[in-house]
C-alpha cells in the first residue's frame, strides 16, 4: 500500500497538471483568478497574446502587436466565452488552474489551440491608438 502511495506522489510531482486539471474552472473561479490582472499567454513555447481583465467581465485582448480588441466574457455550457467588438461570434474556452497558472483549451476547435499562462502583470498592456491614414 505504501508503495502505491509513493508512486502516486512521484507521478504527481513529475506531472503536476494531473491533479489540478481534473475539472474546469467555473465562471466564479475564473473571475476570482483573473479580475484586475493582465495575463500573457503562450502557445507551443512561443508568445501568443495578452489579455487584461477589467470589471464587469470586460476584457481587452492583443496578439502582442499593440492592436487591442475590447470585449466581454460570459459562461455558457461550463465554458468561458469571449465576444470582441470586431468579432461577434463567441470564442469559447475551457480553463484549468494548474500549479504554473492557467491552461486554456479553445472549444470551438479543441485540436487547434491550447494556451498556457506565461506571465501575470498588474499593469495595463500596450495598446496603440487607431491607425490614422492620409
Amino acid at each position: 500500500m505504501r508503495r502505491i502511495q509513493l508512486s502516486l506522489v512521484l507521478a504527481l510531482a513529475v506531472c503536476p497538471g494531473i491533479a489540478a486539471s481534473q475539472s474546469a474552472m467555473s465562471a466564479a473561479e475564473f473571475e476570482s483568478y483573473v479580475q484586475g490582472k493582465t495575463l500573457y499567454f503562450g502557445y507551443a513555447g512561443e508568445a501568443y497574446g495578452v489579455e487584461r481583465y477589467l470589471g464587469n467581465r470586460r476584457v481587452q485582448w492583443s496578439f502582442l502587436d499593440g492592436q487591442c480588441k475590447d470585449g466581454f466574457w460570459y459562461e455558457e455550457a461550463d465554458q468561458i466565452c469571449f465576444v470582441y467588438d470586431d468579432t461577434p461570434d463567441p470564442q469559447c474556452w475551457t480553463f484549468y488552474q494548474e500549479p504554473g497558472g492557467l491552461r486554456a483549451i479553445f472549444e470551438n476547435d479543441p485540436d487547434a489551440t491550447t494556451l498556457y499562462e506565461a506571465q501575470q502583470d498588474d499593469d495595463p498592456m500596450l495598446c496603440l491608438g487607431p491607425e490614422v491614414g492620409v
